[in-house]
């Protein structure tokens, strides 16, 4: 076979090697995503309940120090119901005495509506706070898993690329930079098998020729249909 050809195969396979962790290491992300979307929804439902409740309770301030100014205008009416002299002063301070109170019972209604929300959002809080609890955990310890499997696989791609380095250094420049052309668009199929007379990057059966050239090996032969470097599988060769 080819030197040349036989180069390009072993630096293929190395390609290959490489890139095969790629998936195991999109998946391995996957899973660190698929927890922190779990947490990052569980906190955001936590902030909106503690966001909801403290306001909440600012609104129960204000209606309590509403309620406040209100008690002490009807202390002051009651005063001033001394000093009144005519019917017209005690009917404005009748009225004013009215909406006094009504609005000191909307006050009233407005803070047990919303202590009675509070308390229900609080229980859901409680349940909230566990829930980002456990999946921070659980974040943490696939996270652990992935980083362990990943910093593997870096190891293991870490001596394919200088494996490749060498290989490439090995390899004529023009070899080199004709493979990686074809790579550029065909990906690790630059380099690929015949099998049954057929190109396995673009499945089209090769003519007579081209195959009987194939077999011959004594340099390289890209595939007429797809441009595909090609050669014969050893066992092929032998059958």
């Amino acid at each position: 076979m080819n030197k040349h050809l036989t180069e390009l195969i072993e630096l293929s396979q190395n390609d290959k090697a490489i890139d095969s962790y790629t998936p195991e290491l999109e998946a391995a992300d996957k899973k660190v995503a698929k927890i922190q979307k779990k947490l990052d929804m569980a906190q955001s439902e936590l902030d909106v309940l503690t966001r909801d409740i403290a306001n909440n309770e600012a609104q129960v301030v204000t209606f309590e120090e509403q309620l406040t100014l209100l008690h002490e205008q009807l202390t002051l009416n009651t005063k001033k119901l001394k000093e009144i002299s005519t019917e017209k002063e005690m009917k404005a301070l009748a009225l004013e005495e009215e909406i006094a109170k009504e609005k000191m019972t909307f006050a009233n209604d407005e803070i047990d509506r919303l202590q009675k929300i509070n308390t229900t959002k609080k229980e859901l809080l409680e349940a909230s706070t566990e829930k980002v609890t456990v999946l921070s955990a659980e974040h943490l310890s696939i996270n652990e898993v992935v980083n362990v499997e990943k910093k593997e696989i870096d190891k293991i791609k870490g001596t394919l690329f200088v494996k490749r380095e060498e290989l490439s250094r090995n390899i004529e420049q023009k070899v080199l930079a004709f493979y990686e052309k074809i790579r550029i668009w065909a990906g690790n199929t630059a380099v690929v098998a015949v099998k049954k007379q057929a190109c396995y990057g673009c499945y089209m059966k090769l003519n007579d020729k081209t195959y009987a050239e194939i077999i011959r090996a004594d340099e390289i032969i890209n595939c007429p249909h797809c441009g595909r470097i090609l050669y014969l599988e050893p066992v092929t060769a032998e059958a």
